[in-house]
This record gives structure tokens, C-alpha cells and sequence, in this order.
């Protein structure tokens, strides 16, 4: 993995082939979230289903100090293995959806920073 640039490109990458799979017949559509200038990167579910609305978040990462982000993955896939697969190493991403005390013992890494924890609190 050469730059950041390149997660990116991986990420992308990603949420735009998950968006292929979403694409129904029904009034329910996908939509791609790309914020470049914070480097969030989301893919929802949008729309009607049974006169129900929708409005999910089905994948969502973000690059945070050099590191990729999930936040969610709402699919049956590991999203982390398709980005170790696509050439990102383990130590770079953080299961963001896995309580902090629990990300040391994955596969994968944890935050280069305290600032990191920081960057995802509400307030």
C-alpha cells in the first residue's frame, strides 16, 4: 500500500460495487455518500418497501490518521477482508463497529491516535 491515496481508491471501490448488488426492481435505491474532504464514505439504502420507509446505512468507513475506518457494514460480507484482499494491510483498518476494549484482539488494527476516539464522539 503506497498512499492514502490509494485506500481511497479502495474504499470507493468498494461501496460502488456494493452499490451494484442494492440496484432492485423495487422503489427501494442505493446512493453513494462520498465526502472527500473528510474522507467519509457511506453507502445507503433509500426509499419505499411495503408501505414502509427505508432508510438504512449499509456500509459506512472512514480515513482517519491513515487508517481505514468501518464504521458499519450492514452486509453479510467481511468488509474487512475484501479491503485486506484489494492490498490494504490489517494493521490500517479499524473495526470501528467493535467497542474499543475488544480491537486489540482482531486481525486487525488498532487507533494510531487518542485523537481518533475523539474525531467520533457527539457533541
Amino acid at each position: 500500500m503506497d498512499t492514502i491515496a490509494d485506500c481511497r481508491q479502495i474504499v470507493k471501490g468498494i461501496i460502488n460495487e456494493y452499490s451494484g448488488f442494492l440496484n432492485s426492481e423495487t422503489e427501494v435505491q442505493s446512493q453513494v455518500i462520498f465526502d472527500l474532504e473528510n474522507d467519509r464514505y457511506m453507502l445507503l439504502s433509500m426509499g419505499w418497501f411495503q408501505g414502509r420507509r427505508i432508510h438504512d446505512c449499509v456500509i459506512h468507513m472512514d480515513i482517519i490518521y491513515g487508517q481505514v475506518w468501518i464504521q458499519a457494514n450492514n452486509t453479510d460480507r467481511s468488509i474487512a477482508e475484501e479491503l485486506v484482499a484489494a492490498g490494504i494491510p490489517p494493521k490500517l483498518i479499524v473495526l470501528g463497529l467493535q467497542p474499543p476494549e475488544v480491537r486489540a484482539y482482531t486481525a486487525y488494527g488498532v487507533p494510531n491516535s487518542i485523537h481518533s476516539q475523539e474525531l467520533l464522539q457527539v457533541g
